[in-house]
């Protein structure tokens, strides 16, 4: 219920926080330090949190969902070009199931993975997808820039701090748009989903179109997410964990798709930029009781580092941490 007694639209179930966006950034100087409070207490307490009245049109996601339903409905033959491995190539596209022996549920999807700042890529087909993606970027880009300066408040600094330390002006983002067919359009030993795994930026912006899928790894089991309408599912990733020192935590989650219909979700990964070395903010360490828990590393580089992590059925994070 809310404050007043009248019931809110955006309870979910198993209490997972939600966040009012209106209220970080028009609210009162009173609802904006509640906010950043929220925005700590979800952290800490979830690894995650749903973001609501973020002020990105649904229509305009829509447009996304629906170019993208057409470039993935493209020839096979018009999408080789863009069917590469590099983890830092402008471009990706690729499908099939997870690669990772240690993980025994086979697991399909096809996806479209677009560097999108400081640089915005995107294939020029279908017509439309580039517009509609360049400029869902652009607002979701403002969500999470006004999202670093609440947690950069929610963890005791100036909110502009983490703008300053980790260049997030140049910061690295990336579009994934996920396509999960049917369950029963797959063979009956594959389903639709990705396996359990953190992202590797600071956080990550996920939409799905209503179909449920996500879930996250909560007090030892596995919790779906969703239930708030028109909501951003902000994940809390490896950089911010490491920045933090480990006081908010990367959220394991995975998709798991038990429907019959396509799901297609959004993910955008916005992190620092690629030549910053990321470690422990020189703010919560002090070398006698706080020390240090993970070693820097220059973003570009723990990209590589994370998939050959995943490839051998390890997370990066824990690999990464200082042993004691």
């Amino acid at each position: 219920m809310s404050s007043n007694g009248e019931p809110n639209p955006f309870e979910v179930q198993d209490s997972i926080p939600i966040i009012d966006y209106s209220l970080l950034t028009s609210g009162s100087a009173a609802d904006h330090s509640k906010a950043v409070q929220d925005i700590g207490k979800a952290c800490q307490d979830w690894g995650c949190f749903m973001l609501v009245n973020h002020g990105v049109p649904e229509s305009l996601i829509q447009e996304v969902m629906d170019a993208s339903d057409k470039f993935f409905n493209m020839a096979n033959e018009e999408k080789l070009q863009f069917q590469t491995h590099g983890v830092l190539d402008p471009i990706r596209n690729g499908r099939g199931c997870n690669a990772v022996k240690q993980y025994k549920d086979r697991l399909w999807r096809e996806f479209l993975r677009l560097i999108v700042h400081p640089d915005f890529n995107c294939p020029g087909k279908p017509q439309g997808l580039s517009e509609a993606a360049s400029d869902y970027v652009k607002r979701a880009r403002v969500v999470a820039t006004e999202l670093m300066k609440g947690l950069s408040e929610s963890l005791g600094f100036e909110a502009s701090y983490m703008n300053d330390e980790l260049n997030l002006d140049e910061g690295f983002h990336l579009l994934a748009i996920n396509n999960y067919p049917p369950h029963l359009d797959l063979d009956v030993d594959i389903s639709p989903g990705v396996m359990p795994h953190t992202d590797h930026g600071l956080i990550t912006l996920l939409y799905e179109n209503g179909v449920p899928g996500l879930e996250v790894m909560h007090d030892g089991k596995w919790v779906v997410m969703g239930g708030a309408p028109n909501a951003f599912f902000i994940i809390i990733s490896d950089q911010l964990e490491i920045f933090s020192n480990g006081k908010y935590m990367s959220k394991l989650h995975k998709s798991v798709v038990k429907d019959e219909r396509t799901r297609v979700s959004l993910v955008i990964t916005s992190g620092s930029s690629l030549d910053t070395a990321v470690g422990p903010s020189s703010r919560l360490v002090d070398g006698e009781e706080r020390l240090p828990r993970y070693l820097p590393m220059k973003y570009s580089e723990y990209l590589d580092f994370q998939v050959k992590n995943m490839q051998a059925g390890k997370l990066a994070i824990q690999e990464i941490q200082i042993r004691t």
